[in-house]
């Protein structure tokens, strides 16, 4: 390492934010980029430490302390280069990545640890800037043929690696722009779709052909794709949402997260709706229920819409400060995460159990919900009991539903192709990565289930790997 007492001299110091006060006026992005010093001082942390467990808490097994040393350096180059041999998009991870390898990094053990994301979206921003980033085709084709079904996160760096060693690649994407949950489920103040653009723009260049707005099994069948290409790789992610079934559920006002995610982000590309189809919160009084990452996200959505009020409600308990004997280090915690939507605003409360909604004339006005507990039964099951005495409601004029996904959507594509599901109704594979049909691949959210996007990116290179390996004999990509 270049200074090895960087760790004892320097404090972490994060990257600022726009104020408050100024971004909730707009959809742009809250974090404000440091200069390179700021970055380069910041990664003198990186300890030189025996172990980098960092690496193991990097899903696509990051080259975390040997980039921060060029980093720190001013090695730009060679940082970026290093960055970019094992993550496709930096410029995204960097921006909405949970960093799971800093609650890993070995300097957390008793002191702040190294602001890995941080220092990795300076990298790859300084490279984009320096012109570092730019295209680079393969000199020979194989003249294999490989159909990607899905333009996330995984389906694209399927794509980059396959491309990458010469075989021809073509993303379908039903949406109307590529870049599937980056682009439609993730608000602009967290990822601005310019910098989608900016990457997909070299990708093109580099010979991937995207065809937006093609349905794979509904406006065109799967048969048609396997008799045209070697290869069908499913990547459409897990976007079956879990629901409330519960009284009142049938009264306007209440959506899924993603309806509401998916509309803001088009009309903040310049989409019109009709007034009668926006999920607006201008105005209302807005309850989220889930406290995850997704719920978070449509709280920050509420607060630059202008809602009255925000309430963002959770089944399970709040949260610790900080690291619980459940969660040891070099783990990732559950831990009380406030988000920069957060720090915008609303009302968090925890331990509470929506049993129904209330309305009038029609639309939704109130959310019926009582506390509840969990306790260990005699088996030693961890069990929700409600809290006898503890009922109380919620005004709402407009309720968000953050409960997560369960599965990949069945209808259409799975259906057509009446290929094997696990017990959970994700797409079954073996280790290769292979679905219950021969050439026909998965990865992402849609074989593992609701995940990080890193994983996604993991999940495609792998797949990636095992494809090459499948029509060539050998593959000259890397596992991850």
């Amino acid at each position: 390492m270049g200074d090895i007492k960087g760790f004892l001299k320097v404090e972490r110091k994060t990257m600022q934010n726009r104020p408050v006060c100024e971004r909730i006026k707009d959809f742009c992005a809250v974090m404000m980029l440091a200069d390179s010093r700021h970055s380069q001082e910041q990664a003198s942390r990186c300890m030189d430490c025996g172990t980098p467990f960092c690496h193991w808490g990097c899903p696509i097994g990051n080259y975390i302390p040997e980039w921060n040393d060029l980093l720190f350096k001013g090695r730009w180059a060679d940082a970026f280069r290093l960055l970019q041999a094992m993550n496709n998009f930096p410029e995204v991870t960097a921006r909405v990545c949970p960093a799971p390898c800093e609650y890993a990094c070995v300097l957390g053990i008793n002191d702040s640890p190294v602001t890995i994301r941080e220092n990795e979206l300076a990298i790859i921003e300084q490279a984009f800037e320096q012109g570092l980033v730019k295209p680079n085709p393969p000199k020979k084709r194989t003249g294999k043929k490989i159909a990607v079904v899905g333009s996330g996160p995984a389906g694209l760096a399927a794509a980059d690696q396959l491309n990458k060693v010469g075989h021809k690649v073509t993303v379908f994407e039903k949406d109307e722009r590529i870049g599937g949950i980056l682009r439609y489920g993730i608000p602009d103040f967290k990822l601005e779709k310019w910098v989608l653009d900016r990457r997909f723009s070299i990708l093109e260049k580099e010979g991937i052909e995207f065809r937006e707005s093609t349905h794979v099994g509904i406006d065109l069948p799967v048969s048609k794709l396997k008799n045209e290409f070697d290869i069908v790789c499913l990547a459409c992610g897990s976007r079956e949402p879990r629901d409330l079934a519960i009284e009142g559920r049938s009264l306007s006002g209440i959506h899924f997260a993603m309806d509401y995610l998916i509309q803001t982000n088009e009309r903040v590309a310049g989409k019109v709706f009709p007034q009668e189809a926006l999920i607006d919160a201008k105005g209302k009084k807005v309850v989220v229920i889930g406290g995850g990452d997704t719920g978070a996200d449509c709280v920050g959505v509420a607060h630059r819409q202008g809602a009255a009020c925000v309430v963002q409600i959770e089944i399970l308990p709040k949260p610790a400060d900080c690291r619980t004997p459940d969660f040891p280090w070099p783990t990732y915690p559950m831990i009380l995460k406030t988000s920069t939507s957060h720090e915008e605003g609303g009302i968090r409360e925890w331990s509470v159990l929506t049993k129904g909604f209330l309305g009038e004339n029609g639309r939704v006005k109130k959310l019926s919900c009582v506390r509840v507990e969990f306790k260990k039964d005699s088996a030693g099951c961890m069990r929700m009991q409600e809290i006898p005495g503890t009922e109380f409601q919620i005004e709402a004029d407009l309720v968000i539903l953050a409960l997560g996904f369960l599965h990949p959507v069945h209808r259409g594509l799975i259906e057509e192709l009446k290929i094997e599901l696990d017990e959970r109704g994700n797409v079954r594979t073996g280790k290769d990565f292979m679905t219950s049909l021969n050439a026909v691949f998965s990865c992402g959210d849609m074989r593992r289930g609701q995940s990080q996007v890193a994983w996604a990116i993991a999940d495609g290179r792998s797949v990636a790997h095992y494809i090459d390996r499948y029509l060539i004999g050998r593959s000259r990509l890397p596992i991850i």
